[in-house]
């Protein structure tokens, strides 16, 4: 695909989390008109990883409704967020404000985070589950990530295992618990047309756009993107724990996360890589 075509499955993109972000507010799923925690969003190693933040510029891209973002803040972070959805944005800075804490949104596309940004520049970039997806061109972002650190600054990216996108449960009326590779694990001849009425969140249809356009990216193509950009490959982490159900068979584990029964395959990686 072009440029050009990209950039319209893009602002389709953008106009379907526009009209995700009041259902999204309103769900259980957040909590967000309860006693906020995005501590529950972050496994353990995560922090290890990340090590201390305190005074620290952390850039959070694609950080939809700043719930993880706010964690930053509250460990003591300069933070900012940065997402394409004008709503998302407006809806961050209110739950930012009401939590109490100081972060910075901007509202940008990905690709022109640079110059959305100006002159700042990072101690660490994080990106987190859920958001690879949604972008066409991997080599364009490493390039960004890598504008946008400081020298000895890190890029953390938390995502979801590209075997867990490739499962799915059993067609048909009698579906159990039974998973099966039903999707691409790799990237396909382009992107995954979906109807996202119903998003992973609790909470009624979305109204409106409901139009949303996925690209896979497999392990090999996010490392590849980000070596080719100059970045180093400190750690690559998989594990097989969500933070939420993904499918109703999932158990609990002792870390309050949930794994499929066995056998255990990955269903989220976390990669850190240093400029």
């Amino acid at each position: 695909m072009t440029p050009d075509e990209h950039a319209e499955l893009m602002r389709a993109n953008q106009a379907n989390w526009d009209a995700r972000t009041p259902v999204h507010v309103a769900s259980r799923f957040y909590g967000i008109d309860q006693d906020l925690d995005p501590a529950r969003w972050f496994a353990p190693f995560e922090w290890e990883d990340l090590g201390g933040l305190t005074g620290r510029d952390v850039l959070h891209l694609q950080c939809h409704l700043g719930t993880e973002t706010v964690a930053f803040a509250r460990r003591g972070a300069r933070t900012v967020g940065l997402d394409f959805s004008p709503a998302s944005v407006e809806a961050a800075r209110r739950i930012a404000a009401r939590a109490g804490v100081e972060v910075t949104y901007v509202r940008a596309n990905v690709y022109d985070a640079v110059r959305a940004v100006g002159e700042e520049r990072f101690d660490v970039v994080y990106t987190g589950k859920g958001a690879l997806c949604y972008l066409p061109d991997l080599d364009a972002w490493a390039d960004v990530v890598a504008r946008l650190l400081r020298p000895g600054g890190a890029l953390y990216v938390v995502e979801f295992h590209p075997l867990l996108n490739a499962l799915g449960p059993t067609p048909g009326p009698d579906e159990g618990p039974e998973l099966l590779l039903r999707h691409d694990y790799l990237a396909g001849a382009g992107p995954v047309h979906r109807d996202a009425r119903r998003t992973y969140t609790d909470g009624p249809a979305v109204e409106g756009a409901t139009d949303s356009y996925e690209w896979m990216h497999g392990i090999g193509e996010v490392v590849t993107a980000l070596t080719g950009a100059g970045l180093n490959v400190r750690t690559l982490r998989e594990t097989d724990e969500l933070p939420w159900p993904r499918w109703p068979h999932m158990e609990q584990a002792p870390s309050g996360w949930w794994r499929l029964p066995e056998p255990r395959v990955p269903l989220m990686y976390a990669l850190l890589a240093t400029r």
